[in-house]
């Protein structure tokens, strides 16, 4: 399976003139979502995680040796409702006056198929850090001049294991113990 791979990715990397060492690549917060999803009382529900900055490490030939830092400002959650976003920010939940940042981290890449890996790293929470394993999808774009890649993900994280709900939101009665996250994310060539 390794040589079909690379001779595929050494003729992508020569279509799109992409070197064959580790580039760095900075997220293009315009074009890139963080959405969630969860369900309130049996209803569904989405917010988003605004502003997100992150940075890869990617060296195409040996996507194993991948370096991922995300952090992600919980302050800046976008949702339609300004009641459950202060419910969100509060103490019992996300608690953004002690912790106002989430951050997900990568060191290892593994290949799954022709354009999908799984990284293993590690998602801090409200001062909680767990291991993670983080499936996604790569495509290499080009737009003009500039040279990019999509990554796509949905991945569900249980957010009783990271303290996201505390008191009264410690019962998975109204709110479901999973959270759904959909990944969308746009990233260019440093």
């Amino acid at each position: 399976m390794r040589k079909p791979y690379l001779a595929a990715l050494t003729l992508l990397l020569l279509l799109t003139g992409l070197s064959a060492q580790a580039q760095t690549w900075v997220i293009d917060q315009e074009q890139s979502r963080v959405i969630f999803h969860y369900s309130y009382a049996g209803d569904p529900y989405k917010g988003e995680f605004r502003n997100v900055d992150a940075v890869f490490e990617i060296d195409p030939l040996d996507p194993g040796s991948c370096n991922f830092s995300v952090t992600i400002p919980i302050v800046d959650i976008g949702l339609d409702s300004p009641e459950a976003l202060d419910y969100l920010l509060d103490v019992e939940l996300f608690d953004v006056d002690q912790f106002p940042t989430a951050r997900f981290e990568a060191e290892e890449c593994r290949l799954q198929s022709m354009d999908s890996f799984v990284s293993s790293g590690t998602l801090t929470i409200r001062d909680v850090t767990r291991p993670m394993s983080f499936p996604f999808s790569l495509s290499v774009e080009r737009n003009g001049d500039q040279l990019g890649f999509r990554l796509n993900s949905n991945v569900t994280i249980k957010r009783l294991e990271y303290g996201v709900g505390q008191g009264y939101w410690a019962s998975t009665a109204e709110i479901p113990n999973d959270i759904g996250i959909e990944v969308d994310v746009y990233a260019i060539r440093q």
